[in-house]
Formats: C-alpha cells, sequence, structure tokens
C-alpha cells in the first residue's frame, strides 16, 4: 500500500531524549487491597492484576504537580542533552492523552514553561497511546520540507484521578464482574514524562537518524478502548486480538514493499502487559531479549511508554543499531518507526 501510509525521511534525527519517573510508588498490591472487599463479594482470585498484566507496580505525581510542567521539564532535559538552545527551537509537539481542560491546547503552557521564542510554532498531537510517534513523524516531515530546523516532542500523562476514581466506583455496591473487566485496563496505567529533540541530521552527524515509518488504520476498531475524564472501559481481549492482527499485516505488507524489520537490535514497543508483548513478540518471531520490558515498573504510560523506554534505553545502545519504535493506539491506529543509532 504507497502513499501517505509509508513514510521515508531525508534529513531528521533524534539528538536528545530525557524521561522523568513520577515519584511515588504504587503497587498493584495496593490496588488489589483497596479493592479486596469487592473482590471477595464477586470472588475474584487474589493477585489478578499482576498475575494477569505483568505490572507490578505504577508510578503517580504527587497531588500538587502539574503534569503539564512535566512535559516542560523533560523537554528542557532533553534540550540540554541535545545541546540545542531554546531559542533555536522551531516546533514544539506536545503528544499528551492527559489534559486539564479543552482549550487551550496543553502545548500553549509547555512552550511558555520552556522559555520557548514567539517563532516556535505548538500544537497538540492526540492519538491516544501512538501520540508520541506520530509527534516524532511530523517533526521529521516539517524539517525535511525545510520549515525547522529542531522541534522538541513532550508527553506527560496524569491518570493518578482516573484510578482513584475508577477503584472507588468498583469498591460500590452493585459492581459486577463485568464493570471490573471492562475497566480492568484502566488500573495498569501510570504517571511519567519524555521527551525528544528532533534535528536536521545534515546539522547534527551525531544524531540518531530516523529512517523512516510504516502506519495502519483499523478504525472499524474506535469502540473497543473508549477513554473519558475519570474513567476509561476496554474491551481487553478485542483490543489485543484486533490490534495484533493490524500489526501483523503491516508489518508483513511492509515488508513485501522494500521494508526489512526482522534482526533489529531493539524493538521498543508500546507496554502494555505481558500478553500483549508476547503475542507481538511471537506473531512476528521477535528475539525476546531484543524487547526491553518497562511495563511491570510503570505501568502502561500511554504515549510516553514508548518514549520512556527508548530515553532508558538510548544508555545502552551503541552506534549502527538498528532500533524500531512500535505503537498501538486506540482506535485502532498502528505505526512502526525505524531508527538508525
Amino acid at each position: 500500500m504507497p502513499g501517505n501510509s509509508t513514510f521515508r525521511y531525508r534529513d531528521a534525527a533524534i539528538v536528545g531524549l530525557s524521561h522523568i519517573e513520577a515519584p511515588q510508588v504504587v503497587s498493584s498490591a495496593e490496588f488489589e487491597e483497596r479493592l479486596a472487599p469487592a473482590r471477595k463479594r464477586l470472588k475474584l482470585p487474589n493477585n489478578l492484576l499482576e498475575r494477569v498484566s505483568g505490572v507490578i507496580e505504577r508510578r503517580w505525581w504527587h497531588r500538587d504537580t502539574d503534569f503539564e510542567d512535566m512535559a516542560a521539564e523533560a523537554g528542557s532535559k532533553a534540550l540540554a542533552a541535545a545541546g540545542v538552545d531554546a531559542a533555536d527551537v522551531g516546533l514544539l509537539i506536545n503528544t499528551s492523552v492527559s489534559r486539564a481542560q479543552l482549550e487551550p491546547s496543553v502545548s500553549v503552557r509547555v512552550h511558555h514553561r520552556m522559555g520557548l521564542p514567539s517563532s516556535a510554532l505548538n500544537f497538540d498531537i492526540t492519538n491516544a497511546c501512538l501520540g508520541f510517534v506520530n509527534g516524532l513523524q511530523m517533526a521529521a516531515a516539517m524539517i525535511d520540507a525545510g520549515q525547522i530546523d529542531h522541534a522538541v516532542v513532550v508527553n506527560a500523562e496524569d491518570v493518578r484521578g482516573t484510578q482513584e476514581d475508577t477503584i472507588a466506583r468498583l469498591g460500590q455496591d452493585g459492581t459486577t464482574r463485568q464493570d471490573f473487566s471492562d475497566q480492568f485496563a484502566s488500573l495498569t496505567l501510570g504517571d511519567g514524562a519524555a521527551a525528544a529533540v528532533v534535528s536536521r541530521a545534515s546539522l547534527r552527524p551525531d544524531g540518531h537518524r530516523i529512517v523512516g515509518a510504516v502506519a495502519r488504520s483499523g478504525s472499524e476498531h474506535h469502540q473497543l478502548c473508549i477513554g473519558s475524564v475519570g474513567k476509561m472501559s476496554t474491551d481487553t481481549k478485542g483490543l489485543l486480538e484486533n490490534g495484533l492482527k493490524l500489526v501483523v499485516d503491516a508489518w508483513r505488507e511492509a515488508e513485501g514493499n522494500g521494508w526489512e524489520f526482522s534482526g533489529m537490535d531493539r524493538y521498543v514497543t508500546h507496554q502494555i502487559s505481558t500478553p500483549y508483548t508476547k503475542a507481538i513478540i511471537d506473531a512476528v518471531d521477535l528475539d525476546p531479549r531484543a524487547v526491553p520490558i518497562t511495563f511491570d515498573k510503570w505501568g502502561n504510560v500511554g504515549p510516553a511508554a514508548i518514549a520512556m523506554t527508548l530515553s532508558e534505553q538510548s544508555e545502552n545502545l551503541e552506534p549502527g543499531d538498528r532500533v524500531m519504535c512500535l505503537g498501538v493506539g486506540s482506535g485502532l491506529n498502528t505505526a512502526m518507526l525505524e531508527l538508525a543509532w
């Protein structure tokens, strides 16, 4: 499938990465304890959350923390790591799912907090858990178009309120097993922040080239995961089955059209759960040693999950390594972004 589903970039590279772990560690065992009366009434087994998802703990921001400020902090840290002056930034993209209000955009507060110039474009890209990958794609495309030399892509997620609301709701009398099933995935989420600086590769030969991407949509499945303020309902089985099929179809189609995805040094997948990760590994025959796992300690940090994992892995990558960022977002959408380290 040619055209706008496949992208190859000429002159864009990642030159700086950062991530911030939220400070408060919250274990799945704590969630289980808070839900113990409801679980007992419904005869649900102990340790269900950790055993099924593989999420041992996740992190929360402190109550007085604004997630927009953490996105800005991650962005400033990435600029410092890249050695790029804020005055030279031509684009800021916020990819957070979280937002405190409908408007203005989250990006404007981040832009202000980072002290970016008036000439720097800023806007939000929201595409569920695929947002950060889409942000990298947009930044690379605008660099190739000659509009900018440097971009910052940021993300910060704040799920504490949603999880506390979910626990309170599931603990009420009258809660059913179906309620637990529908809202189970929201208990696997976590807080965190990350950022990447994307620059013109011809100006930064030390950067990590953004080679290209393949994207596909399965929008007939747009009702499988619906998130709103305070509640997220997910058809976990349907999301896994249809998301996996979309990834496999895109992978095989791409390899039939000149892409070579096998044998990469690292596959940074979206961090959801043990069943999802194992299904991806088995479906496209990945070496498990090339697939880093962070969901067990951070939970599913939405669009920040790939960015945080890539930032953590960057310390162990060597020049010449081939890296894939592989994401799936509710909707359904998938994208596979290849990087040349």
